[in-house]
């Protein structure tokens, strides 16, 4: 698609929801029945590093719906750690608030579902983003939703547009820097990459993102050097992380590789990824629309516990950004919105 006007629509619908005057037998004052979400007590989890591309999208949506609704908030950082996530998922449920918000299918559901039913069995809500989980269908009913893509469909769908938009052919190279070993569905993105790109008869160059550059895209370039010096006839680079494709003009840089002589494609927007699509040195970016991932699972917690909706289930992943639409979202992507 030219332009990515999906996420206006998502942003509306919200606009209305967090607008609306609720009835109801309390204050009367506007201001008063729009946080009718006030009095509820909520746990939530970006479960990035704290200020790091991506994370702090989803809390900025977290922080508008908490705005907008009223409720109490308290975050979680995990660093995109696992381990520290499972952790702080203890904690929470411990802690017992009304509802427990985020980005839990990052540690998979061996980890989560246990104290996913655990938390269900104690009256806590959950509803969950990003990365799905087993979980979200058993307790769908009562109020458990889901807000980001089919994962496994996004990276198809990347690598598919990408073939089509740079003319990849069969037998060219293409460099997959993914996280086929992390837990439960997230690895399945970077599959449907690598299968895309197998299925076109292009040559997939693997490498696993290590937990330090996971954590911390910055040190990623050595290894982004040391793929492009081993396999030159990599002609696409296809970066399964929305902090590392931020980090993308970086990589080119310190590879010597000019705007344009490698055809880039990753995940997500963050001000970073903006003005490397302007510059040309991404190519392409699916709109993972990571700020409707923090808003609507609070909204999702405060419409189950106020007034018992199930849960919600929704794709925010659906547009495409380039050169052709970026002047448009770059300034949204300023605003840590888009």
């Amino acid at each position: 698609m030219k332009k990515n006007h999906a996420g206006l629509i998502g942003l509306t619908a919200l606009a209305l929801v967090s607008s609306l005057t609720i009835a109801t037998t309390g204050p009367s004052s506007a201001a008063a029945q729009s946080r009718w979400c006030a009095g509820v007590t909520i746990d939530a989890f970006p479960a990035g590093p704290q200020g790091g591309a991506f994370a702090v999208n989803v809390y900025n949506g977290m922080l508008q719906a908490a705005k907008d609704l009223g409720p109490t908030v308290k975050y979680y950082w995990a660093n995109w750690d696992p381990n520290v996530e499972a952790g702080q998922l203890k904690e929470a449920v411990a802690a017992h608030p009304d509802a427990i918000v985020g980005i839990l299918g990052l540690i998979g559901d061996a980890a989560a579902n246990p104290l996913i039913d655990q938390a269900w069995a104690s009256g806590i809500i959950v509803s969950n983003a990003n990365t799905s989980l087993t979980s979200d269908a058993k307790y769908n009913s009562r109020g458990q939703g889901f807000a980001g893509a089919n994962l496994y469909i996004a990276g198809g769908d990347l690598a598919k547009e990408a073939i089509k938009r740079s003319g990849l052919k069969s037998g060219d190279e293409a460099f997959v820097w993914g996280l086929k070993g992390a837990s439960g569905d997230r690895a399945r993105r970077t599959v449907g990459i690598v299968d895309a790109l197998t299925a076109a008869g292009i040559k997939v160059d693997y490498q696993e993102i290590d937990q330090a550059t996971n954590s911390t895209p910055s040190l990623g370039s050595p290894t982004f050097v040391g793929e492009l010096t081993a396999h030159p006839g990599i002609k696409a680079v296809f970066i399964d992380h929305g902090g590392m494709t931020a980090a993308a003009g970086v990589y080119m840089k310190a590879a010597g590789k000019a705007p344009g002589s490698l055809y880039v494609a990753g995940f997500d927007l963050s001000p970073a990824t903006a003005t490397a699509v302007t510059q040309g040195y991404i190519s392409l970016v699916i709109d993972q629309q990571e700020w409707l991932e923090g808003y609507l699972p609070i909204l999702q917690a405060c419409l189950t516990k106020k007034y018992g909706f199930s849960g919600l289930n929704v794709n925010t992943s659906a547009g495409f950004v380039d050169k052709s639409n970026i002047a448009f979202i770059a300034p949204l992507a300023n605003k840590l919105i888009r």
